[in-house]
């Protein structure tokens, strides 16, 4: 018997940017006596069926956008007679789909980590489950990933998960839903050691896969002092101070490594937050500013960031201390109009951000919006290809709609070429090699200009394309760009590396408010 792990994609690249961890911490949580999992990642290549025999185990992991692979695959697999489990967000909220029409025999919802073993002897034994709750476990159960089982040459960044939760409300996003508000964090040494493990291979680009790696906001701390609440402070102190270890043991090791990770806008406003990052070499991060306006932040329920000039001055903060940001900017809120576009555009170029993606408004399942927009729709339900407009995501892709929902003032074709526009914009050449000023020597400056162009094929010119010719064109362009991208990633293994000895427990914290 053969354990199968697979992560689908429609859209392979021959290199990826980023592993996709969770294939590695299944591949961790399988029992030793199954043997070594084989793990297909889509991104690189696609999964070949004839290597699933009669009595093998798949499991498949989804989100929404590539659920409708994923459910092919699980066909494929269950045709020749494997047994097919699901897991993945998607998985956990609809669970029925993978069953009806994605031959699934065992459906996972939750953490995948510690359930993953009990659910393969259940099979094999023939006493499986249809569903198996995995919850959401604690930090201390995190399972660190098999890197040996990850091919060097062919990812970009190696991916490691410091905390799991966000505790926002962001009405887009179903993470505070499905991992919950209250953050998990793991231990700073746990973290630490899978990342000494990853330089020893000669990873040194490492992207810290949390939800939110900025758990604790000020905000959050003057609120529970204002309100008196002395358990919530120590908590919420608490989280901070292991965040603050994090960073410190980070700082420790060697300074040829180069961390990213994803954090909301108020972590502008912790001065002392931002330089713990810089000494951490964490050098970028994602951050979803969305909107430009206060009417489309309070749109998406994301009013505790700032619009307009104040933004910009906050966005600029992150780059005044060492953080450059990804900005990450919504199209076809209701409150956009024509002129937002360019607004935007200029705001992203005013703030001085040094990458930025531009994404139309999708309801998704598990969100705030999707459920607004399901119920608004009531009985009066469009169908594409005899699917109801609300389970878009089984729309096959090359007719499915880029917008679910009408706008008061544009259409759809305009909402998506004035989004191109703005990728147009920003990823120019000469917009690149201005901002590619940031780094300091012109072989860092040329690495910028590909990885910028590359990072536009991948996410830009494949997900804007309205037909499938469009998309297979930017494909190829992505993946011949890919492959000198990676070179620029190399790094010489260090198998010697030894653990960072810290001369204090933690870190000192100054004093907050």
């Amino acid at each position: 018997m053969q354990v199968h792990l697979i992560n689908p994609s429609d859209s392979s690249f021959g290199i990826g940017v980023i592993t996709p961890r969770w294939l590695y911490v299944l591949a961790a949580a399988t029992p030793a006596k199954y043997g070594d999992p084989l793990i297909t990642d889509e991104t690189l290549e696609q999964f070949q069926p004839e290597s699933v025999q009669p009595g093998d185990v798949v499991g498949i992991g989804i989100h929404t956008g590539n659920a409708l692979r994923g459910m092919a695959l699980g066909q494929m697999a269950r045709e020749r007679g494997a047994w097919v489990v699901y897991g993945g967000i998607h998985a956990t909220l609809y669970p029925e789909e993978a069953l009806e029409l994605g031959g699934a025999h065992a459906i996972v919802k939750g953490d995948g980590d510690v359930v993953w073993g009990k659910v393969i002897a259940d099979l094999v034994a023939g006493t499986a489950k249809t569903i198996y709750d995995g919850g959401r476990i604690s930090g201390d159960q995190f399972v660190p990933a098999r890197w040996d089982l990850a091919p060097r040459d062919r990812y970009m960044w190696a991916s490691v998960q410091t905390v799991r939760g966000c505790p926002k409300h962001c009405s887009f996003c179903s993470v505070w839903r499905t991992d919950g508000q209250k953050p998990r964090p793991r231990t700073s040494d746990v973290v630490v050691r899978e990342i000494v493990d990853l330089r020893r291979r000669g990873f040194r680009f490492i992207a810290l896969a949390d939800d939110n790696f900025y758990p604790v906001s000020l905000a959050d701390l003057r609120l529970a002092k204002q309100q008196g609440n002395a358990a919530r402070v120590s908590e919420l102190e608490g989280i901070r101070s292991e965040r603050f270890e994090l960073m410190a043991k980070l700082a420790a090791l060697p300074r040829d490594m180069v961390f990213f990770t994803q954090i909301t806008m108020e972590a502008g406003e912790d001065m002392q937050f931002l330089d713990a990052m810089r000494k951490a070499n964490i050098k970028g991060a994602l951050v979803g500013v969305e909107s430009a306006t206060a009417e489309g932040l309070k749109a998406v329920f994301k009013d505790f960031n700032l619009s307009g000039d104040n933004l910009v001055k906050r966005l600029q903060t992150f780059k005044e201390h060492g953080v450059h940001v990804l900005g990450s900017f919504i199209f076809g809120l209701p409150t956009d109009r024509t002129d937002t576009f360019a607004a935007t555009a200029e705001l992203a170029k005013k703030a001085g951000i040094t990458f930025a993606q531009f994404v139309m408004l999708t309801p998704f399942p598990g969100t705030i919006d999707f459920d607004r927009w399901e119920k608004g729709l009531g009985e009066n339900v469009m169908q594409v290809a005899g699917v109801p407009i609300t389970r878009h995501w089984l729309i096959p892709a090359a007719v499915r709609p880029k917008m679910f929902s009408p706008h008061s003032t544009m259409t759809t074709d305009e909402i998506r070429a004035r989004t191109q526009g703005v990728w147009d914009s920003f990823y120019s050449m000469p917009a690149i090699w201005q901002r590619s000023k940031c780094v300091p020597t012109l072989r860092g400056r040329l690495a910028f200009l590909f990885i910028s162009k590359l990072y536009r094929q991948m996410y830009a010119n494949t997900g804007i394309s309205t037909d499938s010719a469009r998309r297979q064109k930017a494909t190829r362009m992505a993946r011949w760009l890919a492959i000198p991208c990676r070179k620029l990633f190399e790094a010489k293994p260090m198998p010697e590396l030894k653990m960072p000895e810290m001369a204090g427990a933690s870190a000192v914290l100054l004093p907050i408010l």
